[in-house]
């Protein structure tokens, strides 16, 4: 292939990019976990309160732009406001073109809120910006590894037959990590390559600057290290020139750590000033997402029909199998991109939200795409070696799968293929349709929605049981309480906050993946509600972290004070971080007036 016919192809692929992201143009690209990504600009340069002790202000914006459900992006801190959850890295990211929305805003008719059209607009096109320079640098690698022949088709099923397209252009508005982070590995392993050509400190410096934001970005990103690091390393006497060469250029080893270092400072500090600590776990307080590093769910992630990725982009078992010919063609650079791979696949793999919400395949190993291209070329480059008939019938189910990847799309798009609720049954009544009915859709898992407002409309396809039955007939003749039956009652007062509960693990109520609970109780308030509150609570726990917290507070009971009271709460399950996680129920007084609880009643509806 002629090095014009190659730039043509690059620059469709290009255009097409542009032209989707165009199409499928977000209204407000700024809401939900971009939000949370961007928040640190305008919290820092508008209302300088990285702290949020303003949460009034945020709760505004939320309000005026729909920015999100629920403000989940922040974890509260010990000095009354707020700490991101995400770290800064794609504020680094946005910033040029933050700073482009913002002076575009002070120099219109348009707020300078951080928020409005120009901000929005601003990060939108610097996506797009950030899209093509990941494409064109990954061409530039490819071309250094490849022929331009096979270069062009490893860049064409990167982009259309994988879920890239989507997560960069019509599913998490190109502001998403998996945009930059894609181009970030691209820039990794075409400077990784530029310096173990040359050994010039400027590749060093734009590589420390890129792994720093990288990880800075996504901290389990610091598996980038891998790749320049172990570059050039295929046995014991490769390893002995690496180290001699690293001996040799220390001074730019040291100012690339050093970099990397400075850029993480950043964060630690903000950690410090906000959280009071220079390591901070910002998911630590919320059970319900993290890190199960002992606990990979790696069959889930590679092979369900929920997200399994080699299920929905299957053009990347060709990628996998290309590892072996790295190892057989190129070994020098083998244990850098198969070790990065494992590495990251584990980590991917070992989060507690393993099918990352919204998404179509696993988009949390897009930014891997540029390394897995690699691979892909590796696998193209041995095909194409290979007899007639098998050539033949091989490239028939890379175009099939293709054809599927693009089909599905579509299916996404339109809706048929769920974000985040499909199972096999459904996956196989909606294979190669375009529609989906009510039939089709009780296939899918149950519906979570993001506000937390649950509803049980189907009870009649679920059959129930009662989990537990409280009493409280322990009392003693001189402890006695008013009682709704029996002879005793549950007091709580200033002195007694909780009430005595109902515990279970998670596989006790069920087997399936859900269960609805009924809670029933009678309640005897001895003064108003509005001035003495006092709530239900229910939750999981999760290593002594309570996750899925919901309280039913009497203010929003209909009651009366002095007279027994029936009240009825249904709670939906979590998806639990472990079978053997413990829901807990039980009633909390807000208030110092005297509560009497009786009759707790705890029933569980399992689908039939």
């Amino acid at each position: 292939m002629k090095n014009f016919t190659y730039k043509i192809i690059v620059f469709v692929i290009i255009l097409f990019i542009i032209s989707t992201n165009l199409v499928f143009s977000p209204n407000n690209i700024l809401s939900w976990d971009v939000f949370g990504y961007y928040l640190y600009l305008p919290l820092k340069f508008i209302y300088n309160d990285l702290g949020i002790q303003n949460s009034s202000l945020i709760q505004n914006i939320i309000e005026k732009y729909q920015s999100t459900s629920t403000f989940y992006q922040v974890m509260p801190n010990s000095s009354g406001g707020f700490v991101m959850i995400y770290t800064m890295g794609l504020s680094f990211f946005y910033a040029p073109f933050f700073f482009i929305g913002h002076v575009i805003a002070l120099n219109s008719n348009y707020v300078a809120d951080g928020f409005s059209a120009p901000y929005q607009y601003s990060i939108f096109i610097g996506g797009i910006i950030y899209s093509i320079i990941g494409i064109l640098f990954l061409s530039k690698v490819l071309i250094k590894l490849f022929d331009k022949r096979i270069a062009a088709i490893v860049l064409i099923l990167i982009v259309v037959s994988t879920n890239y397209i989507i997560h960069n252009c019509i599913y998490g508005q190109n502001a998403m990590t998996h945009n930059y982070l894609f181009t970030a590995y691209a820039l990794i392993l075409w400077l990784t390559m530029r310096w173990h050509e040359v050994y010039k400190i400027k590749y060093l410096i734009l590589m420390g600057i890129i792994c720093g934001l990288t990880i800075l970005s996504r901290p389990t990103e610091f598996v980038c290290l891998i790749i320049p690091l172990l570059w050039g390393i295929s046995n014991y006497k490769t390893l002995i020139s690496k180290l001699s060469l690293m001996l040799k250029y220390k001074n730019q080893i040291i100012i690339f750590s050093l970099i990397i270092l400075t850029i993480g400072l950043f964060q630690l500090i903000y950690w410090k000033i906000y959280a009071g600590k220079f390591i901070y776990n910002s998911y630590g307080g919320n059970a319900g997402v993290g890190l199960e590093l002992f606990h990979p769910y790696l069959l889930q992630v590679l092979f369900s029909f929920r997200k399994g990725w080699l299920v929905y982009t299957p053009i990347m078992i060709f990628a996998i199998w290309g590892f072996g010919f790295i190892y057989k063609i190129n070994k020098s650079i083998f244990f850098a991109l198969f070790l990065y791979f494992i590495f990251n696949l584990y980590f991917v793999s070992s989060w507690s939200c393993w099918w990352y919400a919204q998404s179509y395949s696993q988009r949390a190993l897009i930014p891997s795409y540029p390394i897995m291209a690699i691979a892909l070329g590796y696998f193209i480059q041995w095909l194409m070696l290979q007899g007639k008939i098998f050539k033949s019938t091989m490239f028939l189910i890379i175009v099939a799968f293709l054809a599927l990847n693009i089909f599905q799309t579509k299916q996404y798009q339109a809706g048929i293929i769920d974000g985040s609720r499909m199972t096999k049954e459904y996956y196989f009544r909606v294979f190669g349709k375009l529609s989906s009915d009510e039939n089709d859709k009780k296939f899918l898992l149950v519906n979570r929605s993001f506000n937390g407002n649950q509803k049980f409309v189907n009870q009649s396809e679920y059959k129930s049981k009662v989990l537990d039955f409280l009493d409280f007939e322990n009392c003693t003749l001189s402890d006695s309480t008013p009682s709704f039956s029996g002879n005793c009652s549950f007091m709580l007062d200033s002195l007694i906050n909780y009430s005595d509960g109902v515990e279970a693990p998670f596989f006790k109520l069920t087997a399936k993946d859900h269960a609805w609970i009924k809670i029933t109780a009678y309640v005897f308030p001895t003064q108003t509600v509005v001035i003495e509150p006092f709530s239900l609570v229910v939750h999981f726990n999760h290593n002594e972290y309570p996750y899925e917290y919901k309280t039913y507070d009497s203010e929003k009971m209909i009651i009366k004070f002095n007279q027994w009271n029936k009240i009825e709460f249904l709670y939906l399950t979590p998806e639990v971080r472990s079978k053997n996680d413990k829901i807990k129920i039980y009633f909390w007084n807000r208030g110092k007036s005297k509560v009497y609880i009786d009759n707790l009643k705890v029933e569980v509806f399992e689908k039939k």
